[in-house]
Formats: structure tokens, sequence, C-alpha cells
């Protein structure tokens, strides 16, 4: 059996060192909070299991497979006996509930706004572990980073380190920066000093999230049925969205943060602290029937390097599609509907249509 760090292992004082560098060079990379965590997984594998016995993920499969790799750390990293986890802010503007309330324009997620965060993310990560191999180039060590990429249980994990609760709404919260933030992780070798120390659950009493669900997604608190989820249905979902969810979509075009807006620990959430979260292309406050009208070149110009690109064209007019259904009746977006449903897909036709008929049932009232 490999021997991990001898040198390291033995002398406290150096790991002590080691974990402080760690925090301080994670910090002038841009992340708000690091900690380092000794995973244990167990409760959250057992209620990753019900969860998935009650076929609430829908058609994300990937969330059964891998087994142990889930909640075994070792086991997707060999020899990984602790975990950096690591926040950053993303939230980048403040017109979120203006956006919502005008029925003609797009809402788009907030984190989908600027630059794709695997990619910012990543990179940072990657210039961290160097760093961490720098520091002990003599040791044999094991790390590997993640950022929403493989089977990682990356919210339980940074709320054993402190980062913040698990709320009702299923997303980790903290009292000072509440839930805008985007969480990564290394898993190493290093037998780091841990910072094991479960931040209180503060949610008390509250029911904002649940109550403000668009599809009443939430079957209890703390437990997300994704197939009701309007960002499972316009990100997730490569099939038609279901007749009875476009209704309640109302302009949320590319997935939706209503139970982020309303938590009472968002109501003055940290700024991100990195341009390149700032919204592009005005994707902050566009019109629908703008986005609508965009044609294939211009969608793949102004997405690239987006978390958007990945829904691809197709499904980007889908959703759009129930966005003008849901808007306002206006002969020119229904005229808009017509022009592109002539040569579209069968999917895109079937939603186009849908829109037509709303639009059509409210001019017509």
């Amino acid at each position: 059996m490999l021997t991990i760090m001898p040198d390291l292992h033995e002398n406290i004082n150096d790991l002590d060192l080691l974990a402080t560098k760690i925090k301080a060079w994670g910090n002038d990379l841009g992340f708000q909070k690091v900690s380092i965590v000794k995973p244990d997984l167990k409760n959250a594998s057992h209620k990753l299991k019900i969860w998935l016995d009650q076929k609430y993920h829908g058609s994300m499969d990937w969330m059964e497979k891998h087994g142990e790799k889930r909640y075994v750390p070792e086991k997707l990293v060999e020899r990984t006996v602790r975990v950096i986890s690591l926040r950053m802010n993303y939230l980048s503007d403040n017109k979120m509930i203006a956006v919502l309330k005008d029925d003609n324009k797009a809402y788009i997620s907030r984190y989908a706004l600027g630059s794709d965060y695997h990619k910012i993310i990543r990179k940072k990560l990657s210039t961290l572990a160097k760093q961490i191999e720098k520091e002990i180039p003599t040791k044999n060590i094991n790390q590997r980073a993640f950022v929403d990429s493989a089977p990682v249980l990356e919210k339980p994990i940074a709320a054993q380190g402190g980062l913040g609760w698990i709320g009702k709404n299923t997303l980790l919260i903290d009292d000072s920066d509440g839930s805008w933030f985007f969480l990564g992780e290394i898993y190493t070798s290093i037998p780091l000093p841990p910072d094991n120390k479960k931040t209180q659950n503060l949610c008390g009493k509250c029911n904002a999230c649940l109550r403000v669900c668009p599809t009443n997604a939430f079957p209890e608190p703390y437990v997300l049925d994704a197939k009701k989820c309007i960002s499972y249905q316009t990100i997730e979902n490569k099939r038609e969205i279901p007749i009875e969810i476009r209704p309640l979509m109302g302009n949320r075009v590319f997935g939706c943060d209503d139970c982020q807006i309303w938590c009472p620990w968002n109501r003055q959430p940290s700024q991100a602290s990195e341009d390149i979260f700032k919204p592009k292309h005005n994707l902050d406050n566009e019109s629908l029937l703008s986005l609508f009208n965009w044609s294939e070149l211009e969608f793949n110009e102004k997405t690239l390097g987006s978390p958007i690109k990945r829904i691809g064209y197709e499904r980007w007019l889908r959703n759009l599609a129930v966005g003008l259904g849901n808007a306002p009746g206006c002969p020119e977006i229904l005229e808009s509907l017509k022009e592109r449903k002539k040569g579209s897909s069968p999917l895109l036709e079937e939603h186009i249509s849908w829109a037509i008929d709303e639009q059509i049932r409210k001019l017509s009232s």
C-alpha cells in the first residue's frame, strides 16, 4: 500500500500551514469561502436513494449511475481523504423581479447570463491544485477537481464544511451571502485538518420558497420533484414540455430562480466579484420576441461560452415559444410564431402550435 505523504502526515504544523495557504490561495482566485472537509456521506446517500426511488429525477438517468462513487469519495478518486470545498458568488444584477413581472420579457436564470461557470471555475481549481502540488512536489499525492461534472454530492459536502445549510428549496444557503453562488471541489489524498462544522439550519418556519414555486415542485420541504421544476423542463428535458406545466412557466425560458428570489436570506445577496458572470447581449432584460427571432447563427454566436448553448437552438426556440404563448395577446407575436412554424421540427412545431392557439385565444377574447 502506498504511504500518503509520510513527512507531512507526521508534522501537524505543516498540515495546518498548508491548509491556511490553500484557503488564502482560494480567496485570491476569487472564491469567497474555502473549507476542508472530511466527508461523511452516509446520510446524504440514504436521502438520495429515497429520492431516486420516488422517480423525482425524471430523465436524468445519470443520477442513478456510478454507485458508491457518488457517496464514497475514495471510490471516485483513489486515496481521497479530504475534499476542499469552495464557493463563488455569481449574481450580477438586481432586475429579477422586474423582469419576471414583465410578461413580454424573457427570464433567464441568473447563473446563465454570463460566461459558463464550468470552464471558469474548473480553470481556477486547476490553478489551485497546481499550487498545492508545487508546495509539496516530492510527495505522492492524488488530486482531482470537479465543477458540477461528476458524481459528487457537492451540497452535503459543502454543508459539512460550514459553507451553509441545505434549505427547504434544496439549495445551499448562507446567512450572510444567501444562495447565489457556485460550488467546486478538489478531492485530495492530503490529510489536511478538517473544518467540519455543520452550519445551523436557519430556515425555521419559513416556507416562502415552497409557496412561490410556480409549479408546486416541492412535494415536501427539502425535497424537489425535478419533473415539475421549470429548470428541469427548460434545460434537462429534451422532449415535449407537459401541457399542464406550460401556462405555469410564464416567461421563464431558461431555468427558474423563484425559490431563491423570495428567500429571506437573499434580501441583500452578495454580488459576484468576477466580471465574467455579468450579463451578455442584454440577456438579463431582453424581450421574448427578440430572442425568438434570433437565427441559428445568432444563437450560436451569442451563446458561445454560455451555459445556454448546451440546450441547442431547437430547445431554445421551444422554450421561447412557450413564453410567447404565455405573453399578452399581440398580432406581432402571432405572426412571428406562424412564420417560425414553417419547416420547423416536430418538437418545435408542437410547442409553436400550442403558443399560436394561446395567442389566438387571447386576441379573440
